[in-house]
């Protein structure tokens, strides 16, 4: 069932003039769906520690649903907990456009450039293992990035509505301002489709639910099921979970006076892969407690940073070789209330102009093989590459008319 999040989402007018066109933020997915467009302000940016407070004084200047639109910020945090987030209030809220049941022809691609190569990933996955047997680390997540150069700019409508296909995840598409750090910079968007919900603050009621470990599904029913099987039973995948679910509930539990994992460690899934989850849940102690208090105390997770986490964090530039921007951060929304919805940014991609930059990564504990590891990041691309028209090879997949 899709959560309510605003008494008068169906009120307010200015839904786009063509379904071709992709609103500036649309998350939607089995459980939320938030489509909007117009940029009425932007928040000014700043540091995640500092984000309730700069979004409480929003709100409290922006009294007035008519003064700029409606009153939510919608936008992005980013990795790195010290970058500037981006978020706005938009001039209209809307449903979201129908998706689309046929694939659109994709932009060619000129190239494709793995960042880091093949070897040089699978050689930062045996100095992390190396790490975790010395005793510097317990997790870390460990990412790469496919550069798609293209004959002409992405089609970004064309591509969320192809996310949009899996009915397990949760898409979402969202404007960016242009890099700064780029001569020539053109406007982004980060697209994608995640399958893992933050924290999720209605009242005094939290939900989060971590996923960590995967495994590949499989185009036959039996096997598929025995991929799964094989997931929920493997300690290595176990072991990484639990450091990622364990950091969620101790995380939490300072601001609850009841917090749960009613049930247990569970399969989810995507079209492309299996994950175990915990779903938590929880009741504030204290109702003003606001949804941007929780982000900040979450992220980043075990499950797309590591643990300790600060360890992680200082290793992982030299280990990834790039600086991961909005990747592995987190999309979603605040309300005046305290109320908000967040996903971390996974399985996405930042477009801008003919290039596109993709992303996946995979969580290294003791016993990881840099070889397996690869390969699952490796997979983890494969629904991004099939939303570009592109097979696990970056050649053209057929498109039928």
């Amino acid at each position: 069932m899709k959560s309510e999040t605003l008494s008068n989402a169906r009120d307010l007018p200015g839904a786009p003039a063509g379904q071709d066109i992709l609103p500036d933020f649309i998350i939607s997915g089995p459980h939320h769906e938030l489509c909007v467009s117009g940029v009425g302000a932007e928040l000014t940016p700043g540091p995640l520690d500092t984000l309730a407070q700069r979004a409480g004084a929003f709100f409290a200047r922006n009294q007035s649903a008519d003064q700029n639109g409606p009153r939510l910020l919608a936008g992005a945090i980013p990795f790195d907990r010290m970058a500037p987030d981006y978020l706005f209030q938009p001039l209209a809220q809307h449903a979201p456009p129908p998706a689309a049941t046929a694939r659109t022809q994709a932009a060619t691609p000129r190239q494709i450039i793995a960042e880091p190569s093949t070897a040089a990933y699978r050689a930062a996955v045996a100095q992390a293992v190396a790490w975790i047997s010395a005793g510097a680390l317990d997790k870390i997540v460990l990412s790469r990035s496919l550069r798609i150069l293209a004959d002409r700019p992405h089609d970004c409508a064309a591509l969320l509505s192809n996310l949009r296909r899996d009915p397990d995840a949760t898409a979402f598409a969202l404007s960016l301002p242009p890099n700064p750090s780029r001569t020539n910079a053109m406007p982004r968007r980060l697209i994608g489709a995640t399958p893992e919900l933050l924290i999720q603050r209605r009242g005094r009621d939290i939900l989060s639910h971590p996923l960590a470990g995967s495994a590949p599904r499989r185009a036959d029913a039996a096997a598929d099921r025995d991929s799964g099987r094989a997931l929920l039973t493997s300690d290595k995948d176990r072991r990484e979970h639990a450091m990622a679910a364990e950091m969620v509930l101790d995380t939490l539990a300072p601001w609850c006076d009841r917090l749960a994992a009613p049930d247990g460690v569970t399969l989810s899934s995507t079209a492309q892969l299996w994950h175990l989850g915990t779903r938590i849940v929880g009741r504030l102690r204290d109702p003003e407690t606001c949804c941007a208090t929780l982000l900040a105390a979450l992220h980043p997770t075990p499950a797309i940073c590591g643990t300790p986490r600060d360890a992680a964090k200082a290793a992982l530039p030299g280990l990834e070789g790039f600086d991961r921007g909005f990747y592995s951060g987190a999309v979603g929304w605040l309300e005046p209330s305290g109320d908000g919805c967040w996903y971390i940014a996974l399985r996405c991609a930042e477009v801008a102009g003919d290039e596109a930059r993709l992303y996946a990564g995979a969580g290294i504990v003791a016993g990881s093989d840099p070889a397996q590891e690869e390969a699952e990041t490796s997979t983890k691309f494969l629904a991004m590459l099939a939303a570009f028209g592109l097979d696990e090879d970056g050649a053209p997949l057929h498109i039928a008319r």
